[in-house]
């Protein structure tokens, strides 16, 4: 398939950040053919991280809330249909079915179809807000004010976030969590305990150990039920659980399913004409040992989508950026790049009292990984070496690691 002679379409189902991404990119690589994408919101894309942080805890929505790429599709003649479900694939046809009737037809299709928040498996879930789109922060931003109880179910990053948004706005957040600490799944201990004491400092409550039963509405709140038979009142529950990959549509078609949509090391599913990226999607990471991934994170929805486009026009170009997350709680920025569960040592780095930055070393010495709390201005120079040193498969001196006033750059050289 050739951008200069092509004169089809190329549909994306999913208006996200991945999915804007690609159809921009389709046009700046020079495709001269249709494109369309097809969204569910009645937005253009935008970015989500902020939605569990400035966007709640900000009067100003401005800065926190948009996508400079939809101002483009336009001027670059990209079609954007909204507020419309795709009810099927037909890949025999080369066609999907909408749900006001129409059908469109594809020579190249992209399905950034994203996550949805996982809801608890529990009596009265449907009480607990969930944290995905604008409208689920809208919801949320118009419950939490000064004084008011919340409980926030899950201690990863989401659940974290949102009980520092809500300590900020003047709320009294307890989180519980089943495991014995917060980040059990993406940090390592030490930063776990740096973020845990710094939301306790701001009152944050932890329940630790316990798993919600049932929630039930009452006339005083909501009573929420654990797992180890307490009870607690609250007038606000959020469930910050994590995300399922949205395959249905993928799955129906026939298409292959492995923790997401299955793409190989090119974004291409298991039908030649269909591309897979961003929430939805598992991929090859050449950089990992060829390791199977699905990435959510608001780098890696940008990086997969204009990569999707490039290799849908034929361009076979593979993964060259390292996973890579961020949070913001309070004053403190957390930042990981890499697997650090794969690693078998950690050499830790201060930089202050409160600012630690881990080196995650392979059986073989190399490094795999690293992690990073503190102010912002104090570690993210140090990930982003650390980043070029993962790269280029290095193996430094742990001595050297260790050493805060020795200077990463000069690692690069060696």
């Amino acid at each position: 398939m050739t951008n200069e002679t092509a004169t089809g379409q190329i549909i994306i189902v999913g208006a996200g950040e991945c999915g804007g991404r690609a159809a921009v990119a389709l046009r700046e690589r020079g495709w001269k053919g249709k494109i369309t994408i097809v969204g569910e919101e009645t937005l253009p894309p935008y970015e989500r991280p902020q939605l569990s942080k400035g966007f709640l805890t900000k009067k100003d929505e401005t800065s926190t809330f948009g996508n400079a790429d939809s101002t483009k599709f336009g001027p670059l003649e990209i079609k954007h249909l909204v507020n419309v479900k795709v009810e099927s694939l037909d890949r025999a046809a080369h066609s999907l079915s909408l749900a006001d009737g129409r059908h469109l037809f594809y020579d190249r299709l992209l399905l950034a179809t994203g996550a949805s928040a996982r809801r608890p498996s529990i009596p009265g879930s449907e009480l607990a807000l969930c944290l995905r789109t604008r409208a689920d922060a809208d919801r949320i931003k118009a419950r939490l004010s000064p004084e008011k109880k919340v409980i926030i179910i899950g201690g990863g990053l989401i659940g974290l976030e949102l009980a520092a948004s809500a300590t900020l706005l003047g709320c009294r957040a307890t989180l519980i969590e089943r495991n014995d600490k917060v980040l059990s799944r993406c940090a390592p201990i030490s930063i776990a305990g740096i973020v845990e004491a710094r939301h306790r400092a701001e009152g944050v409550r932890f329940i630790f150990g316990t798993g919600v039963k049932s929630i039930e509405d009452r006339t005083d709140g909501l009573l929420v039920s654990t797992t180890t038979g307490s009870t607690l009142v609250a007038d606000v529950v959020i469930a910050g659980i994590g995300a399922v990959p949205n395959v249905a549509l993928a799955k129906a078609a026939g298409l292959a399913i492995e923790n997401g949509i299955s793409t190989n090391e090119f974004l291409q599913t298991s039908d030649p004409d269909i591309y897979a990226a961003g929430d939805c999607a598992s991929t090859i990471h050449p950089l990992l040992a060829g390791v199977r991934l699905r990435l959510e994170s608001w780098r890696s929805a940008l990086e997969q989508g204009e990569r999707a486009a490039r290799n849908i026009l034929g361009e076979d170009v593979r993964q060259g950026t390292l996973p890579w997350f961020w949070s913001d709680q309070f004053e403190l920025c957390l930042q990981v790049v890499g697997l650090p569960q794969t690693a078998a040592t950690t050499i830790e780095r201060w930089l202050s009292p409160d600012a630690l930055l881990n080196f995650h070393l392979g059986g073989e010495g190399r490094l795999v990984a690293a992690s990073a709390v503190g102010l912002l201005n104090l570690i993210a120079k140090d990930i982003r070496v650390a980043e070029m040193l993962i790269v280029q498969s290095a193996r430094p001196d742990p001595r050297l690691l260790a050493e805060p006033g020795y200077r990463l750059k000069t690692l690069l050289a060696a």
